[in-house]
């Protein structure tokens, strides 16, 4: 938890009463006194029983459900991975966890271990040898679960109730922040941040309208982390008025956000949009793109057994500018760079190539400039285009999707549902609906999805130097296609070769 203050410890002696402080909370509450009063009770048991904190064991955002085997902080402790001690000691029983199981399981194995187990809501030492203890946990114990299991149901309730007017019951998604009138009150309003928005949606147009197999979720990932780019929980907690913790994005959090319907603006739950009472989708915001987009995103990102489309390049993220993509002259298996021998062919000392004599290698230096000139002399001077993504109108999908949920309707009749008077007029009136729908889209013209370029105004010299990282340079390198042979001494040792990147786009036609 932000801004809470770990209490000091002394060190471990062997006296023991060694223990190991546990404070946990579900929440993250900046105005409750919670992780001080847990302190203070801690603090208090231990001093009463002539013990010390050695450690302590602080599970922020942990429910009590989870087994405190495997929380962050105790877990450890509990598994003997962090050093001798001789018990632990809590504020409450709830505090070691809120359900029967996990609090006898963790309490027998510190009893048949000889060690202490303390309680502020208990006298003394725990003694589950004495039966009107060992009855005294399990009470304390149920009580917790039932308390737990009645929060839970009050909060998945409320959740319920909120679904069914239509309302949000979590935290926004990303790209997305609440408005309320007044900090208790529901919101009243979801609006798009304006950063993030742009930001996601330069993600989703890069990894569309590349024709390479270069600009992927991976690629992606990456390159926000090295431009400074809030990930989704440092964004959240800028909302909420917290300082970011400076955690990166990963290719899983990043794929999620692009496959999600919560882009299109719908009221989301377990992944799937809540349907109003006609069967449509509730939305509740602004979509950040459009369902023929959300389409070409899902299909682009779907895992295929072979791909359609070779990458001419892949922009490696080496610490060489031309890793990836410098070859052997004389073999042609892949030279690798390394800081200490250069680029330097090894197929022959690995066994691939036995005839590779002799190997040639260059400096890092030498051959990365000796490539940036010649790219820069032959490609320097073409002006960058921009490659923009349209998505078409991919009515073929929505009426697979309507013709998909008919089929359901139809199953679901032929099972027996609907069959009261007024579930039945409710089937009638969707299957017709959706049949209309269909008719509507299949008179609409098709417009196929594609890639369009226009023109930046900049040219590729001047892309070449505001990009002032490797792999940034790397990626431009790979959208060319350029590949590099690399030659023994003696002859013409570098041949550079590349391809044009725009050659199968349609050019916007001259004014």
């Amino acid at each position: 938890m932000d801004n809470v203050e770990t209490p000091a410890t002394t060190p471990y002696d062997g006296c023991g009463r060694c223990l190991v402080g546990v404070r946990r909370l579900s929440r993250k509450n900046e105005a409750t006194q919670s992780p001080e009063k847990q302190r203070d009770q801690v603090l208090a048991i231990v001093k009463a029983n002539d013990a010390h904190v050695i450690a302590w064991a602080d599970d922020w955002e942990v429910s009590g459900a989870m087994d405190p085997l495997k929380r962050p902080k105790l877990g450890p402790w509990l598994t003997d991975k962090m050093g001798p001690y001789d018990g632990i000691a809590g504020a409450a029983v709830d505090r070691i966890g809120r359900n029967v199981r996990d609090v006898l399981n963790t309490a027998y194995t510190i009893h048949e271990r000889g060690q202490i187990l303390l309680t502020a809501d208990h006298v003394g030492v725990w003694d589950l040898d004495d039966e009107n203890q060992e009855t005294d946990l399990l009470v304390k114990a149920l009580g917790a679960q039932m308390e737990h299991r009645a929060t839970r149901r009050r909060s998945n309730d409320s959740k319920n109730s909120a679904r069914s007017r239509g309302r949000v019951s979590a935290k926004p998604s990303y790209g997305y922040e609440y408005f309320r009138t007044n900090p208790k009150a529901t919101v009243t309003e979801i609006r798009l941040r304006p950063k993030p928005t742009r930001e996601i949606r330069k993600v989703a147009q890069r990894i569309l309208s590349d024709q390479t197999g270069i600009i992927t979720p991976n690629f992606e990932f990456k390159r926000l982390n090295r431009s400074g780019v809030l990930s989704p929980s440092d964004e959240l907690a800028l909302i909420y008025g917290r300082e970011p913790k400076g955690t990166p994005w990963s290719e899983n959090s990043l794929r999620r956000i692009l496959l999600s319907k919560a882009t299109l603006g719908y009221l989301i739950h377990d992944g799937e949009p809540v349907l109003d009472e006609n069967g449509r989708p509730i939305k509740i915001a602004p979509e950040l793109w459009d369902y023929a987009t959300h389409l070409s995103l899902v299909e682009k990102l779907t895992p295929k057994k072979q791909k359609s489309i070779q990458p001419v390049g892949r922009a490696n993220q080496g610490k060489a500018l031309n890793s990836g993509h410098t070859f052997c002259g004389v073999c042609k298996y892949k030279v690798r760079a390394s800081a200490q021998a250069g680029y330097q062919c090894t197929a022959r000392h690995r066994g691939l190539a036995p005839y590779c004599k002799p190997s040639p290698s260059m400096k890092i230096s030498m051959l990365d400039e000796e490539i940036t000139k010649r790219f820069l002399a032959e490609y320097g001077h073409g002006q960058v285009m921009e490659k923009i993504y349209d998505p078409g109108t991919n009515y073929a999908a929505q009426i697979a999707e309507l013709q998909a949920s008919r089929a359901r309707l139809r199953q679901d009749r032929q099972g027996g549902m609907y069959q009261d008077e007024d579930d039945y007029q409710w089937y009638v009136t969707e299957y017709s609906r959706m049949g209309e729908e269909i008719k509507e889209l299949k008179k609409l013209p098709e417009r196929p999805a594609g890639v369009r370029v226009i023109p930046t105004g900049e040219t590729v010299a001047e892309q070449w130097e505001r990009a002032d990282n490797i792999p940034d340079r790397q990626e431009i390198l790979s959208e060319f296609g350029v590949r590099v042979e690399l030659y023994p001494r003696g002859t013409n040792r570098l041949v550079m070769t590349a391809v044009d990147p725009y050659a199968s786009l349609e050019l916007p036609e001259a004014a």
